[in-house]
């Protein structure tokens, strides 16, 4: 699926019945104690065992500093709009990536500008060179100033 704009985010995406299922299990797994929430330190640990990394001292404290004050920390229904909004972003990049590697015909990691013309030369034959070389040229530069390289573009 393409995108209508550029940088268009995806439409809300749903989690199935089983994944909140699994959602749950993880929140309550966590919650050792039954506290009813989730510490900074058990959040942690819900992401791992849901996204296999940990998160970064600025990811825990931008989500602990959203936690309303009356509670000592993240309660399920909270935990459950992180982890989807989380599990969206990560279906938008891997789409990012899947479109972009589908174009990188050589393997190289970047576009070449020619690269550029033969993509959209397929998902958009009647859109004129000189529109598709103005966008090209919106784009990061890099020595060369034809290539657009994927680590450009932020994964987290």
């Amino acid at each position: 699926m393409f995108f209508s704009q550029a940088g268009a985010r995806p439409r809300m995406w749903e989690a199935s019945p089983s994944e909140h299922k699994k959602w749950v299990e993880v929140f309550k797994t966590c919650d050792e104690e039954n506290k009813g929430y989730l510490s900074r330190e058990d959040f942690k640990v819900a992401v791992v065992m849901l996204f296999g990394y940990k998160p970064s001292k600025i990811e825990a404290d931008a989500v602990m500093s959203s936690v309303d004050l009356n509670t000592s920390g993240i309660l399920l229904k909270e935990f459950l709009d992180i982890v989807r909004k989380k599990k969206e972003a990560q279906l938008y990049w891997n789409e990012i990536r899947h479109i972009f590697t589908a174009f990188d015909r050589h393997y190289r990691g970047y576009l070449t500008l020619e690269d550029f013309k033969k993509a959209f030369k397929q998902v958009a034959p009647k859109l004129s060179e000189r529109i598709i070389l103005e966008v090209f040229r919106q784009l990061p530069s890099y020595p060369l100033g034809i290539s657009l390289t994927w680590e450009s573009y932020p994964m987290r």
